[in-house]
This record gives C-alpha cells, sequence and structure tokens, in this order.
C-alpha cells in the first residue's frame, strides 16, 4: 500500500481564501481519482467500494461523508463524520455537509481542457449544482499540493539526469560501433540496450524509449518492436527518446529526446529543421527565464506561444504536431502545469517547484523528423534552471 504526505490543512484554507473559494470538495469511487488520494494522503492500496466524499472548507473543521459498509475509510483525516447507507441518504447528506450555496473546488475542467483533472464524473457535478453550488476547476490548487516538487524530489531528478545523458551518450556510441562492426543492431536492439543500461544503473521506467530512425519518428510516438524493427545503416536520421527515474520512493522522472545522423553531412532538410527546433526550443528557455527575472507572471500556453511562434515563422507550424511540453513528477507525465496552447490552452501559472519538458519537434511523414527536448524546473528561490545537458548540435556518428 502506498501512503502519500500528510494532507497540509492550514495551506489548503490559507490557498482557497486567497481564491475566495467556499471550499474544495474531494471525492472517489473505486480509485477513480488517485488526485485526491495524494492530495488528502491516503493509502491507494486499501479496499474502496463505495463512494466517499471529504469537504475542505476555507474556513473551519473539514467534514467527511463514507459509506456504513466503509465507515472507517477516512478515519486517518481531520474532521467530523457523517455516514450514508442509502442513495437518499447519500443525497441529504452531502447536501446538509456543503451547506449554504458557495464557490466550490472540484476535480474538473471547464470543457475538459485539463483532462489530467478532469477527473469527477457529471452525475456528481450534476447533483453538487442542483444544491446552489458554483463548480470550479482544482486545477491550481492541484499543482499546489501535488505536483510541485520539493528539494529532495529535485535533487532525485537531477540525479537520474546524470546518469539518463550517460546512457544516452553510450546509445549513441552503440550506433557507432555497429557501424564500424557492421553487427546489424536494430532500432529495437538499441532499445533494448537502454532498458538494460536503465536497470543496471537503479532506473525505473514506464515504458521504453523511443528509437527510430529516418521515417519512423515521423510517428511521434513511434514504437520499436522486433517486427518493425531495421538495422542501422549509413545516411540514417537518428532519434532517441528516453526517459527514467531512479527507484526510489519519491523519484522525479528525467526526460529527454536527442537526434543524430550516420555519416559526415546530412541532407540539407535535416539539418534545417534541426536548427529551427533548436531556436525553437531556445526561444521557450529563454521566455521563462525573462519571466522570472522580471518577476512577471509566466503560463504554459505563453511558453507554448513563444516557442510555437519560431517554428511557425519558419513554415514548419503545421508539423509541429503537440504541444511544446509536459509536466513531470513522479510520473512521467505530471499533474502540473503543461506547456500548451495547441492541445489544450494551459493557463496555469508556471512557479517554484514546476518541473516541465521542453520539446519542440517538426515531423515530415514518410520522410524525417526531429524533436530536441530538454527539462526546466523553477528553483524555489525563483531561478528557472534547465537540469540537464542541451543538444546544440547533431550528433554525428561517423
Amino acid at each position: 500500500m502506498v501512503k502519500g504526505p500528510s494532507m497540509d490543512l492550514d495551506r489548503i484554507q490559507h490557498a482557497l481564501r486567497d481564491r475566495a473559494l467556499g471550499g474544495w470538495l474531494l471525492c472517489d469511487f473505486r480509485h477513480r481519482d488517485p488526485l485526491a488520494y495524494r492530495v488528502l494522503g491516503l493509502e491507494t492500496g486499501k479496499l474502496t467500494t463505495r463512494r466517499w466524499f471529504y469537504f475542505i472548507p476555507a474556513k473551519g473543521e473539514p467534514r467527511k461523508l463514507v459509506h456504513t459498509v466503509e465507515k472507517g475509510k477516512l478515519d486517518s483525516l481531520p474532521g467530523s463524520r457523517r455516514i450514508f447507507l442509502s442513495w437518499e441518504q447519500l443525497h441529504s447528506s452531502l447536501k446538509k455537509m456543503l451547506g449554504s450555496p458557495k464557490k466550490i473546488a472540484m476535480q474538473y475542467s471547464p470543457m475538459n481542457n485539463i483532462p489530467y483533472v478532469s477527473l469527477v464524473d457529471a452525475g456528481i457535478i450534476e447533483l453538487v449544482r442542483s444544491f446552489g453550488h458554483k463548480i470550479v476547476s482544482s486545477a491550481d490548487l492541484v499543482q499546489m499540493f501535488e505536483a510541485l516538487i520539493g528539494e529532495e524530489g529535485y535533487r532525485l531528478h537531477k540525479e537520474a539526469g546524470v546518469i539518463v545523458d550517460r546512457i544516452r551518450g553510450e546509445a549513441f556510441e552503440q550506433i557507432r560501433h555497429a557501424m564500424a562492426t557492421g553487427n546489424g543492431m536494430t532500432e529495437y536492439d538499441l532499445q533494448q540496450f537502454i532498458m538494460r543500461r536503465f536497470g543496471e544503473n537503479g532506473l525505473v521506467t514506464d515504458d521504453p524509449p523511443i528509437v527510430g530512425s529516418n521515417d519512423h519518428p515521423a510517428d511521434p510516438h513511434f514504437e520499436s518492436t522486433p517486427q518493425n524493427a531495421r538495422p542501422f545503416k549509413q545516411g540514417d536520421t537518428v532519434l532517441i527518446d528516453l526517459w527514467a527515474k531512479k527507484n526510489t520512493q519519491g523519484a522525479v522522472y528525467y526526460d529527454i529526446t536527442w537526434v543524430g545522423y550516420i555519416g559526415y553531412e546530412p541532407a540539407k532538410k535535416y539539418a534545417e529543421i534541426f536548427d529551427v527546433v533548436r531556436r525553437a526550443r531556445d526561444a521557450a528557455i529563454q521566455f521563462v527565464q525573462d519571466r522570472f527575472t522580471r518577476g512577471q507572471a509566466c503560463y504554459g500556453w505563453q511558453v507554448d506561444d513563444a516557442c510555437r511562434g519560431v517554428v511557425t515563422k519558419a513554415g514548419y507550424g503545421k508539423y509541429f504536431l503537440h504541444r511544446t511540453g509536459h509536466s513531470i513528477g513522479e510520473e512521467v507525465h505530471g499533474n502540473g502545469v503543461n506547456i500548451d496552447n495547441l492541445e489544450t490552452k494551459d493557463e496555469r501559472q508556471v512557479v517554484p517547484g514546476s518541473c516541465f519538458s521542453v520539446e519542440p519537434g517538426i515531423y515530415l511523414e514518410g520522410e524525417m523528423a526531429v524533436r530536441t527536448e530538454v527539462d526546466m524546473f523553477i528553483r524555489h528561490d525563483g531561478v528557472p534552471e534547465v537540469t540537464g545537458e542541451i543538444q546544440e548540435k547533431l550528433v554525428r556518428i561517423t
């Protein structure tokens, strides 16, 4: 069973008052909302077959609503308890628990703009609204109390980065060795080499890395398999996207993408699109740094615009097929602010403790692709940092 850090009730209530919210309603049925468990510091492995509700008001004592079959479900949390049996009792008890109409945060996102926090089903939203309450998104609260990274997470992220960067270098050396010996190494072989090196260095990952040559990575989430793998050869373009974290409690992922060319002189178009995405990446990094230097608010959608604008101006905008970056945490795709004004408009603020990727790409279907990816962390002193090595030139594999 996994238990998160204890809930910080005082900080949560202070954040609710700062936002002029009447409270935060967290609820779950059969572990549908892992964010609620993390925010409240509940164990995730315990049997949960009935609905439960936990209401944190902006002031005063929290309130619990649990089913009689699992009446001890929220015993580890402070607050008064109500017990229901029938659905009629659930409705009447929830109405009393929430009190007079107010603005309440829930794991909800208008128009599903931030799907990471859009976890409460429409029926519960309808029920709470029927009591006269206004529902607002808990996205900012989730970021504050679940997605921001502390000093220990930052340290573990950086330690993982040193190892992943080293393994990335070893992977390109494996291709160089394959070219020198003619051993027939394929994309899948290299993927499996990286996975072995992760294990040997105490790293874990949720999925194998992406290793693709030529047109394969024009599918941004290309999956190397024994069936589709092909051996590396002279003249190939190569993309390696790898992510991993230390195999320890509270570890934070490190996620990067590098590209290279097997030979001495890459095609003009390949060199050109690498230069475009490199400049786009650097524009995003510079935007974040400038905002924090000036003490100005920095939002995820703005960083995406700064990056995407470079690609669009170069004439490749329609080939940039995804957001600029994603939140990073204990999952490689975390629950904090994303660098996005394409797939969604992420209006959450980049703040100290935020960790995220910056990864512009250009994908020319049936031909070639380039992506360059770094991770950024906003240190607790307010200084933005790129947490690992930055690719400035194509890797030449000769």
